[in-house]
This record gives C-alpha cells, structure tokens and sequence, in this order.
C-alpha cells in the first residue's frame, strides 16, 4: 500500500511510466527466457544459431544504448519511448509467427532496437519530471521493474503449456497496450532545438572523463546484478538439487524489494551524500557472495545449503536497493540538461559491455571452479567485482569528482 501512496504523488506521466515498466518487464521475462529452448527444441536449431540469434538481440539493444539516448535528447523522450514499445511488439510477434533464421533474426534486431530506445528514453524523462525527487521516483521504478521480472516467468511458464506462439503473442499483446496508452496519456515535453551536431553531443559527453570514471566504477554493480540470473540461481539448484529453487532467488527479491526499497531510499537521502551510500551498497553487494562461497561443495542437508544462497540473493538485492536510485540520480548532473538522455545512452552501453564481459569471467571461473574442485571460484570474483566498484566510486568521492544532486528550495510535501 505504501507503494502505491508514494506512486500517487508524483505526476501523472510518472506513474504510467512506472507501470509501463512492470509492463515492460513482465512482456520480456515472459518470453526472452524461453526463447533459447523454443529456438533449439521445438524448430531443431544448432546451439551455433541459437547463440547468433540472442547474440543479435542483444548486441542491437546494448550496442545501440547512444541512439535512443540521442534521440530522446533531440526529439523528445516521449516519442521514442512510443516507438521503441512499439518496435518490441512487431518484434516479439515475429518470434511467434516465424520459424525461418531471417524471420527470426529481424525479430532479434527489432526487440534489441526497441530496448535501446526506450531504455534511456524512460529514464531520461523520469528524470526530467521528478525534479528534485529522482531518488525516490527510481526506487519506485526499481520496485516495478523487480516485480515485473518476478511476474514474466512465472506467466510464461503457464502459458508455455499451451505453446510458444501463445507466449510470444501475449508479449507482444502487452507491448502493444503500453504502446497505446503512452500515446493516449503521456505527455510531451517542448523540445528546444539542439544545438551542434550529434557527433558533437558524444563527443561532450565521452570527453567528461568524471563521467567516465564514474561509468567504469559502476561495472561491478552490473556484472553483480547480472548474477541473479546466472550465478545465485545456479547455486541455488545446486544447493538443493531442485531446478524450481532459482524462482526463490526472484521471490526473495520481489518481497524485499516491495517491502523496504522505498523505505531505504528515503531514509539514506536524509542521511548524508549519494556517492557514500553509492559505495555502501556496492559494498554491500561484493559481500552478498561470501555466504554462498562458504558452502558451495559442501555435504549437508538442502535446506541448510540453499540458507546462505538465499542470505547471499538478500544482500545482493538490499545492495542494489541501496546504491541504484542515487546512481540514476546523479547521471544526468554530470553535464547539461539537454544531453540527459545522451548521458544516460552512453552510460547503458559501458553497463552493457560490463555486463557481457563480468558474465564471460564469472562463466569462466564457474568452469574452472568445476574442473579444479574450487567451486568458490566464481564467488570470490564478484565479491572483488563489488569491492572494486565500491573502492572506485568512493575514491571518485574524495577527488570531489561526483556531482551533488540539487536541494529542494522548499520542503517537499509528505505524501499521504
């Protein structure tokens, strides 16, 4: 119910934008996850084109972060965010109605596309309305997202007992719905002409070597992040001999997160800088990964073995409770307003590179914890991930290299 409360004080155009992202979760979880297996099993495909497949998908979302960034700076964030959902649900329709590799691949392109538009699109519109609130309007919007993605698989997994073509469209059917109600009810923003060139505008941004810096300190957030979906779920079945126990990692995220995030958000912002609790929760997230390294190979009953996995999922959500409001808050102080939506591009493109490059170490690692009877391999690298990232931002912090976002000049009124 708080959620909701807290919802009901921002604009209007805010909270459809966090619905759209519970939407905009649920449509992808619901189908993405289960696109590798369709791909292999029910159309016969090698693991050689299963992997080109979502490689392009994910390659036209992460590699094209910049242009929606662009785009929303120099066209306004309404309209791509209208396009890129509407991108999605041509492209997920595609993977229910195509069985051929072109067919297949342009979907790929087309749901990647339209992630890389919308992506900084909403964010940078979110940014733009919340004002002096965008702490607490990203901790919801960190709520919905988790949510969502809580929802998405569970939804796909009844309805992939019907068949992949009835999962696919319902993705699409749900992109197609938020598609129409941005156009309905969003509004636009006046959009001042740009001045310079685009190229310029990247070049503005990729010469703030603050914002690089600060870009590159935050690759252990999201190669961590990333790890709910590779490595806690498979230490959780590991764990308990149970492949239903990943879903747990999800539950206890959802749980706490709609419990506490909102919570957590407005107490640290009353409670010191953003960059010290930035580095707080990367911390707190390097350290999500000693409970599970302690067990891992070890004898012992599941229960008691899947303990401190899920301790580990706990912390690591608490973490990025804690550290990724104030990261959202603080980007777009990094340069002008009118290049919010190019610095939030730009920043999603470094993620994106850390995130494939974290996973392919931790896969390593993951093997040759395997292979050599040192199962707590992988842990060990993200919690160094973490407290690199941590170590990084707080010495950004001393150097005095980090914005401060700007007080309120009134108080900002409680909500009911």
């Amino acid at each position: 119910m708080r959620t909701w409360r807290e919802m009901r004080g921002f604009p209007l155009a805010v909270q459809l934008l966090l619905v759209n992202q519970l939407g905009v979760n649920t449509g992808f979880y619901l189908l993405i996850p289960y696109l590798a297996t369709h791909l292999s099993d029910n159309l016969g495909m090698s693991a050689a084109v299963v992997g080109i497949v979502l490689g392009v998908r994910n390659l036209s979302q992460q590699g094209l972060f910049i242009i929606g960034g662009s785009a929303s700076d120099r066209l306004g964030a309404r309209g791509v965010i209208i396009a890129g959902c509407a991108l999605r649900t041509v492209g997920f329709a595609l993977f229910a109605l195509g069985d051929d590799l072109g067919v297949l691949l342009a979907a790929s392109v087309l749901s990647g596309l339209a992630g890389a538009l919308f992506n900084p699109a909403v964010r940078t519109y979110i940014a733009q309305e919340a004002d002096e609130r965008k702490a607490e309007a990203f901790a919801l919007f960190n709520v919905f997202a988790t949510t969502g993605a809580l929802i998405g698989p569970l939804l796909g997994s009844a309805l992939l007992l019907v068949d992949f073509r009835t999962s696919a469209l319902t993705a699409a059917g749900i992109f197609a719905v938020l598609t129409v109600a941005q156009a309905l009810v969003l509004p636009a923003h006046k959009v001042e002409p740009g001045q310079g060139t685009v190229l310029g505008d990247w070049r503005e941004v990729l010469g703030n070597r603050a914002f690089l810096a600060f870009a590159l300190a935050m690759v252990g957030m999201f190669t961590l992040e990333n790890q709910l979906y590779l490595l806690l779920p498979d230490g959780a079945r590991r764990a308990t001999g149970w492949d239903g126990a990943a879903g747990l990692v999800f539950l206890v995220g959802t749980l706490t997160n709609l419990a506490l995030q909102l919570r957590i958000t407005r107490a640290l912002k009353a409670r010191g800088d953003r960059a010290r609790w930035i580095a707080t929760g990367l911390g707190l997230m390097a350290v999500a990964f000693l409970p599970p390294a302690l067990v891992v190979g070890s004898s012992g009953h599941p229960v008691l073995r899947a303990l401190p996995v899920l301790a580990g999922a706990l912390l690591l959500y608490l973490g990025v409770m804690v550290a990724q409001p104030f990261v959202m808050e603080l980007i777009p102080g990094f340069g002008r307003s009118e290049l919010t939506g190019t610095y939030f591009g730009i920043f999603y493109v470094v993620s994106g590179i850390a995130a494939a490059v974290g996973n392919t170490v931790v896969g390593w690692a993951m093997d040759a914890g395997e292979r050599g009877d040192t199962d707590w391999l992988p842990w060990a690298c993200c919690a160094l991930f973490g407290l690199a990232s941590a170590l990084g931002v707080a010495w950004l912090h001393r150097t005095g290299s980090l914005p401060t976002p700007q007080k309120p000049a009134v108080p900002v009124p409680a909500t009911a």
